[in-house]
């Protein structure tokens, strides 16, 4: 993991001003741990958008639009009602106790997620992508961090994601910046 992390804030302006996080309250709200290469990058960087496009988001981010415990909240219900009404879940989700976790959001409404499968270690989670209102779903076998340098690098290409991420340079503005 560490290798991973340092490549990516290899890639990343690091903001200033950033405070820790209280992982346990975080952990309480959730009902789940989240994985540690997220934790890390949060207490550098907090949340925040990355390229113009990819918002990364903080639990207790000021603007809630960011804020990884209501998104969870959010898309839970969202998600629930679209399943309910017909609209296919994705295969992904078949075993019992599957669950998404969304870490990211883009300017187009697309959600980044964690597919949290019962018993397995959060550090180990990968990556779902689900199009902005609609029903395609891309599953990306990388965690958090090797996910996010992989994009940022060009060694993969979400086909949901826009053209246009990443940019080069690299940007990142914390989401306080917009609270």
């Amino acid at each position: 993991m560490e290798d991973a992390l340092d490549a990516l804030f290899g890639l990343l302006p690091r903001p200033g001003g950033v405070r820790a996080k209280d992982w346990q309250a975080v952990r309480g709200r959730l009902r789940v741990d989240l994985p540690a290469d997220y934790k890390a990058f949060i207490d550098a960087y907090g949340g925040g958008r990355v390229d113009c496009y990819l918002w990364v988001l903080e639990p207790g981010c000021a603007n809630t639009f960011y804020d990884l415990i209501t998104a969870d909240e959010e898309r839970a219900e969202a998600n629930g009602q679209l399943w309910g009404g017909g609209e296919a879940k994705p295969s992904e989700l078949g075993e019992a106790d599957a669950r998404l976790i969304p870490w990211a959001s883009t300017d187009n409404g697309e959600f980044l997620y964690w597919l949290a499968r019962p018993g397995q270690d959060p550090d180990a989670w990968t990556v779902m992508v689900n199009e902005a209102r609609g029903p395609w779903w891309e599953h990306v076998d990388l965690t958090f961090t090797r996910f996010l340098t992989a994009a940022l690098t060009g060694a993969i290409r979400c086909e949901i994601l826009s053209d246009l991420f990443p940019t080069c340079p690299h940007d990142f503005q914390p989401s306080r910046h917009f609270a």
